[in-house]
């Protein structure tokens, strides 16, 4: 799909040692939206270098090399940090290791383009080969943000296929210190939630690969399910401050839809 360059909306990928799939995600997503940045989180596995040299023959497509690994969220930051600067008002976030579907980031950003308010969250549809301890996980940590938000319609938490307002997301994560590292995603909906930027979700396959089809996986289920864990202590416990100005929200919005279908109503009378 030849696709002429967005002024508006970027496709942005974290990558930290994704291995060989990285070249072909890149690839896919170039043919399906312009420009794509990548962001490479000190990546010591070589692609860094092939991906600089893939961006020299590729035009719309742009690399950027932090020199360490800083984490997830942090690397999503630096490229957020620089897509403001030039313009641009949204960005969809996409891993680099080929688990996310590239075929449907033109749906996924004509729906932002619709609703330029709202984020763009994917809900994934597994197979039956996924892990199943990812699966009951993610159940989990969704119940937890669904809490958090009382239910603000926050479809899946984790899923790093989705797109974003830019700015809304950069006041965020420039107001505290976390959503650095594999916590990026579910705090990053949660909070955005709590400021008013409404989610729409919208179903996304997902793969996982074997380690002979190039398939890598950094998830280290001790260490991150602690950090998850640690994310929704902090958040539950501002979340016990904010029912009061949740409901308020709930309630204005709800009245304001209300008075505005009764003139849209009246109106057509």
């Amino acid at each position: 799909m030849n696709t002429a360059p967005s002024s508006t909306h970027l496709v942005l990928i974290p990558s930290y040692n994704p291995g060989w799939k990285v070249y072909e995600t890149v690839a896919d997503a170039r043919c399906q939206w312009d420009p794509v940045w990548v962001v490479v989180d000190g990546s010591t596995d070589g692609t860094a270098e092939g991906l600089q040299a893939m961006a020299q023959d590729t035009p719309g497509l742009k690399v950027m090399v932090l020199p360490r690994n800083q984490g997830k969220g942090s690397a999503i930051m630096h490229g957020l940090d620089l897509a403001a600067q030039q313009g641009y008002t949204h960005a969809l976030t996409l891993d680099s290791d080929g688990q996310h579907p590239t075929e449907l980031i033109p749906i996924f950003m004509a729906t932002s383009l619709s609703e330029p308010d709202a984020m763009v969250l994917g809900i994934p549809l597994f197979a039956a080969d996924a892990p199943a301890l990812r699966v009951w996980g993610r159940k989990i940590s969704n119940g937890w943000a669904n809490l958090e938000t009382l239910g603000a319609g926050i479809g899946d938490s984790l899923f790093g296929f989705r797109v974003y307002p830019i700015e809304p997301l950069r006041r965020l994560m420039r107001g505290q210190r976390w959503m650095r590292r594999f916590d990026f995603d579910a705090e990053a909906v949660v909070r955005l939630c709590w400021q008013g930027v409404k989610p729409v979700n919208l179903p996304a396959p997902v793969k996982y690969f074997r380690p002979e089809e190039g398939g890598i996986s950094h998830f280290n289920y001790g260490r991150d399910n602690a950090l998850l864990t640690w994310m929704h202590a902090r958040l539950f416990l501002e979340f016990l401050l904010r029912p009061p100005l949740l409901f308020a929200s709930h309630l204005i919005h709800g009245v304001f839809n209300h008075t505005l279908k009764g003139l849209v109503s009246g109106h057509q009378r």
